[in-house]
């Protein structure tokens, strides 16, 4: 299985999709949440999805239906691409944000600190910044900034002077030499849990991914339909509160902007008060699910 969906049904129905309606899926992946979507179209019915791995355009393939258009494009480019396909505005956007099991099993990308590999983790790997670029040229002061921004981590700045000492020496090239270099910066009961703290810091920021995420919520005023919906899967908390500031203010730092008459109004308004949680069962099943939490709104 490429990727198991997760809270398939809830985001699916979270669209409230109309049979001949067009949708958007921004994190098309193996396709999972795709086919559920194609499954409630009529002929008419339209989605176009996108996704920036190679691998999407053999699972596109693979489904095989003419109602599915893949764009092999970053989805921050998002109005852009929906105007070139012809569908300026459309009814729904769906988004299954962070990594597919499939890339975190993929050794040679470099997403899993449980392999040993080139320290890549570039989604588009047919070019750009690399993990290894990250670790060996930016400044002290950069990787601080990155490691408590994207990681969390408390001690960022002593992990940046640990990487700065060890690649004066040797530059960082494969994911064995960084763990090997912080390995004193580790908990000692809770290595794994800081590690993939290092490695989503790395991930986000070779991908840009908090800017693509920005870029693209911001440009859903544009083209979703009144009354269309946003349902959208977050993994940790950098994702999920640039999420719920923008449907809750229809900006991503959460500020209440007013006009001239003191009015506030936001471009969507949240289907539900809660966020949408996986079952118990989902989680025992699907261990990606342990941290999703799914927003939905709906344009006004």
């Amino acid at each position: 299985m490429y990727h198991v969906p997760v809270l398939l049904n809830e985001t699916v129905d979270g669209l409230n999709i109309q049979p001949n309606g067009t949708y958007v899926d921004i994190t098309f992946g193996g396709g999972g949440h795709a086919r559920e979507v194609l499954k409630r179209l009529a002929k008419k019915g339209r989605l176009i999805a996108f996704d920036q791995d190679p691998d999407a355009v053999q699972n596109a393939a693979a489904i095989g239906d003419k109602r599915l258009t893949l764009v092999q494009g970053s989805f921050r480019f998002l109005r852009s691409y929906l105007r070139y396909h012809n569908a300026a505005q459309v009814d729904g956007i769906l988004g299954d944000l962070g990594v597919s099991w499939h890339q975190f099993d993929t050794a040679d990308r470099g997403f899993s600190f449980r392999f040993d590999a080139n320290l890549d983790m570039r989604m588009n790997n047919r070019g750009g910044l690399t993990a290894a670029n990250i670790l060996n040229t930016y400044s002290i002061e950069q990787l601080t900034k990155i490691f408590r921004l994207y990681g969390e981590l408390d001690n960022a700045y002593k992990l940046a002077q640990m990487v700065e000492k060890v690649r004066t020496n040797t530059p960082l090239e494969n994911i064995a030499q960084l763990t090997e270099s912080i390995r004193a910066a580790l908990p000692k009961f809770d290595e794994h849990k800081y590690l993939a703290k290092v490695f989503q810091a790395l991930r986000i920021e070779v991908n840009q991914e908090m800017v693509a995420l920005e870029q693209m919520l911001l440009q859903t005023e544009k083209v979703v339909k009144t009354g269309g919906r946003l349902s959208v899967i977050t993994y940790h908390s950098l994702e999920d509160r640039m999420v719920k500031n923008y449907i809750k203010c229809g900006n991503v730092e959460g500020a209440v902007k007013k006009d001239l008459f003191g009015k506030f109004s936001a471009p969507f308004e949240a289907v539900t008060k809660k966020i949408i949680l996986p079952q118990e069962i989902e989680i025992q099943n699907n261990t990606r699910a342990r941290s999703a939490k799914l927003r939905v709104a709906e344009r006004i």
